[in-house]
């Protein structure tokens, strides 16, 4: 199985066993061993309070001590809608790059296949590259 496609199956299934038929988001990211780490956004009264998706797993991969490889976070508003793919928001784009300007990540989904672009494709003119 390739590996976009593995990580949206374990995305839609975790998705679907957190939150029911309701509204959610949830992250898949695959580190450098082969292996899965997934999270939950969080959600909060207060806006300054939520955190994305992949922030969890983001913090996980630090504490284990392993590299990101690939990152895919879907979101839906409800049991009837499909998934929508986000791509990383530009707080969790600077969190991806500390391992590493080639992470993939999924921007969307094309015919059933998920697109990847580096964090380079993303941002061309990191800020960091300046210095």
């Amino acid at each position: 199985m390739n590996i976009g496609k593995e990580m949206l199956e374990i995305a839609v299934n975790f998705l679907n066993e957190r939150y029911g038929s309701s509204e959610g988001g949830v992250a898949v990211l695959r580190i450098d061993s082969g292996e899965y780490l997934t999270s939950v956004w969080t959600d909060s009264e207060n806006d300054s309070a939520f955190l994305c998706a992949e922030t969890g797993a983001i913090c996980e991969a630090h504490k284990i001590n392993k590299k990101v490889t690939h990152t895919l976070c879907i979101v839906r508003e409800n049991e009837d809608e499909n998934y929508k793919v986000l791509p990383p928001c530009g707080i969790c784009q600077e969190r991806l790059f500390y391992f590493g300007h080639d992470v993939k990540c999924a921007v969307n989904i094309d015919n059933g296949k998920l697109i990847f672009k580096t964090l380079d494709e993303l941002q061309p003119y990191y800020w960091l590259n300046n210095i």
